[in-house]
């Protein structure tokens, strides 16, 4: 949509950032079988800009589960070029959850 492009015409970093937190909550939210927060972005790097037009997958996967945190890389790919497509890596994060009880308490992770 118009307000998720940047002047250039590309799609909007904050945008992408939104969907890769998402993206990463997944499997945390899995792993912890609660709700988690978000506590730490401990890296983000847009190698290419995502254009209009193109498919956006998003790729998360566990790297470490400790007593109440969860850190997951994010890989993010477009898919661009219908006539003849190319898969590129746009950008990779890496993101920490904390699993939280229903009063949003830091809870450990497999506690009942």
């Amino acid at each position: 949509m118009p307000a998720d492009l940047n002047p250039a015409g590309d799609v909007f970093g904050g945008w992408i950032m939104a969907m890769v937190d998402v993206a990463g909550a997944v499997p945390a939210v899995r792993v912890a079988r609660s709700r988690v927060a978000t506590v730490a972005v401990d890296s983000f790097v847009f190698r290419q800009p995502v254009s209009v037009g193109d498919i956006v997958s998003f790729h998360a996967e566990i790297v470490h589960v400790g007593k109440t945190s969860v850190t997951v890389d994010v890989e993010v790919f477009a898919e661009r070029n219908p006539e003849n497509p190319v898969v590129v890596k746009v950008t990779e994060a890496k993101l920490t959850y904390v699993a939280v009880d229903e009063f949003r308490a830091k809870r450990r992770i497999g506690a009942a």
